[in-house]
């Protein structure tokens, strides 16, 4: 059924066809099979639009953009790492709102976009890697960003430093000594070792406390282990001064007592020609003694026991070879002079009366000490006890204790001696300006240590009249005057 037409509605106009759908082929015109021509000013397809197939027009200035993020292509490199740490893997980037991204050199981001990177404001700050093109810094894509760990932050490589150069060895002490053997032995002496009348001395001093030290042995060894017993232990101590001349005993007394120890190879073989050449001048068999060194800064040396003969590493390492040679003929006296041997067997028979005096001194101090406590009068009373005892001990046996009371003034006497003995010992041997060049040194520091002494405000104590008494090494001076005639003959 048709309907009349409405005379509101407007006037029907021409009816045209819908143009085609961009990139879709035109229709042909009615009536015509030719296909229809091309848009103006064009004699090839029309352009595609910018999401289609087609390649966007190159970037100025560059053969190839530059990859996005999460593209195939790899990210540049990092500065000083062999491989780049891949990207986080991103989806596909989202069409550019609003238009096309800004060519290179504008200087800014795409819009929309995230954080440029590096450098952007939370992210963590890595070293800035050199764009792919210049101008570009790439960024990452807009919209929200994925959730992603960094890379780990390489530290850049340095080399290794070089070592640092290390310090020149220290310069052996000279060796300037007249080896005048050559090998071979000068002389033999006729006795190796002895007895000289500064070692009779010392074993004659050493009596009175002898017969001390055999009555506190006797007594202690009959009142406790009876008659049979205590004599066997009475014969056993009188033996016992044999381990005197035991070079296993002497090593070991050397080695625990003395803190000696036997040389390494490296001081051997500079210890034993300097000996070697000391003991063929007096005659000696070199292999009578053992060498033994002593960790010491100090310049010294020392002759122990029967068998031992010892020195200081300084006196090893830092003075030349003719003055080691002095120190060790010095050395080499007290064993021929027999004042080692001497020295020691006295003082192993006079221990256990010394043992017995320390003891008897602690009591006394205890009984003083206590006796205070309570009053001044029971004090003078233990004081007076003391003096009878000694009085008493006096005019009863006057001819032990006598000589117990003067044996440290006659030892320190002795000892001197034997020490002036030892010094001619090594004169002989032709050792006296090394010797005393030794000397000197020991006068050096002595007066390097009282000028330092001077320079802090304070004073040294000198030792007065009866301290020099106990003194067993006469001065520097007086072994210095000892020695001036054999300096004057050249020897």
């Amino acid at each position: 059924m048709s309907y009349p037409p409405d005379p509101a509605a407007p006037e029907p106009g021409p009816v045209y066809p819908d143009p085609p759908y961009p990139g879709t082929p035109a229709p042909p015109y009615p009536g015509s099979a030719v296909p229809a021509p091309p848009y103006p000013g064009s004699a090839a397809s029309p352009p595609p639009y910018p999401w289609s197939a087609a390649s966007p027009p190159p970037y100025p200035g560059s053969a190839a953009p530059p990859p996005y993020p999460g593209s195939a292509a790899s990210p540049p490199p990092y500065p000083g790492s062999a491989a780049p740490p891949p990207y986080p893997e991103t989806p596909a980037p989202p069409s550019y709102p609003g238009g096309a991204p800004q060519y290179p050199g504008a200087g800014a981001a795409y819009p929309g976009a995230g954080a440029a990177y590096p450098g952007a404001g939370a992210a963590p700050s890595y070293p800035a890697a050199p764009p792919a093109h210049p101008g570009v810094t790439p960024t990452y894509p807009s919209g929200p960003q994925p959730t992603a760990t960094a890379p780990p932050y390489l530290p850049p490589r340095t080399p290794p430093a070089a070592p640092a150069p290390a310090a020149p060895p220290e310069a052996p002490a000279p060796d300037d000594l007249d080896y005048r053997h050559a090998g071979s032995r000068i002389h033999v002496a006729a006795h190796q070792r002895g007895a000289d009348a500064t070692a009779i001395g010392q074993l004659a001093v050493q009596v009175p406390g002898f017969l001390v030290s055999l009555a506190v042995v006797a007594s202690f060894a009959v009142g406790i282990l009876g008659t049979a017993m205590g004599w066997l232990v009475i014969l056993a101590w009188l033996a016992s001064g044999a381990l005197v001349f035991h070079r296993p005993t002497e090593l070991a007394f050397a080695r625990h007592v003395m803190k000696l120890r036997a040389p390494l190879a490296e001081e051997r073989a500079r210890l034993e020609p300097i000996w070697r050449e000391v003991t063929a001048r007096a005659g000696i068999e070199a292999h009578t003694y053992e060498l033994m060194v002593e960790n010491s800064t100090d310049l010294n040396a020392v002759a122990a026991a029967g068998h031992v003969v010892g020195v200081t590493t300084y006196a090893l390492n830092e003075i030349p070879s003719s003055n080691l040679a002095a120190v060790l003929a010095h050395e080499l006296g007290h064993h021929t002079g027999g004042h080692a041997w001497t020295g020691l067997l006295g003082h192993w028979y006079s221990l256990p009366g010394r043992i017995a005096w320390a003891f008897m001194r602690g009591i006394a101090r205890i009984a003083i000490r206590v006796a205070s406590v309570f009053s001044l009068a029971a004090t003078g009373m233990v004081y007076l006890f003391i003096g009878i005892f000694v009085i008493g001990g006096f005019v009863a046996a006057w001819y032990i204790t006598v000589p117990l009371v003067a044996a440290p003034y006659l030892l320190a006497y002795v000892g001197r001696q034997g020490e002036l003995r030892a010094d001619r010992q090594a004169a002989d041997l032709g050792f006296a300006p090394h010797l005393a060049q030794v000397l000197y040194h020991f006068q050096a520091q002595e007066d390097a240590v009282k000028a330092q002494a001077a320079a802090q405000g304070r004073q040294l104590k000198e030792p007065g009249g009866l301290a020099k008494l106990l003194t067993t090494h006469p001065d520097n001076y007086t072994r210095l005057q000892a020695l001036e005639p054999y300096l004057r003959l050249g020897r």
